[in-house]
C-alpha cells in the first residue's frame, strides 16, 4: 500500500479543532453525562436550544469568592486555572435547571 501525505491546500482555511482530554481512572468514581439535568441538556433534541448564559466578574477576587459560594452550597463547577501562571480565568456550571442555579449569579452583568 502506498502512504500518501496530505498537506493543507493553501487556498482553504486550516481547520481549528478543540480536544477534550479525559482521565481514564476516574470513569468509575465521576458521573460522565448520567446526571438527569445533563441528559436533558444534552439529549438530541435540545442540541439547537442549548442554553448557554455567559457573564462577567470584576476580577480574580470575584471569580474565586464565586467559585467557592458555589462550592459551600453544592453547584458542581470547574474552576479553569491558567497554568503556569496559575491565574483563575474563568468558572462553568455543570447543567442544572435555571431556578437552581440562577440566584447565585443574579447580581452578575452579561457579558459584553
Amino acid at each position: 500500500a502506498e502512504t500518501k501525505t496530505v498537506t493543507p491546500n493553501s487556498s482553504e482555511e486550516e481547520l481549528v479543532v478543540q480536544y477534550v482530554v479525559v482521565r481514564r481512572d476516574l470513569i468509575d468514581t465521576w458521573p460522565l453525562g448520567n446526571d438527569p439535568a445533563t441528559l436533558s441538556y444534552c439529549s438530541p433534541s435540545s442540541l439547537d436550544s442549548m442554553h448557554k448564559v455567559t457573564l462577567e466578574v470584576k476580577g480574580e477576587i470575584q471569580i474565586v469568592n464565586l467559585s467557592e459560594k458555589l462550592k459551600s452550597n453544592g453547584i458542581l463547577h470547574k474552576l479553569w486555572i491558567e497554568q503556569p501562571e496559575n491565574i483563575p480565568t474563568c468558572l462553568a456550571t455543570k447543567a442544572y435547571p435555571k431556578s437552581m442555579v440562577s440566584p447565585f449569579f443574579r447580581k452578575l452583568k452579561l457579558c459584553k
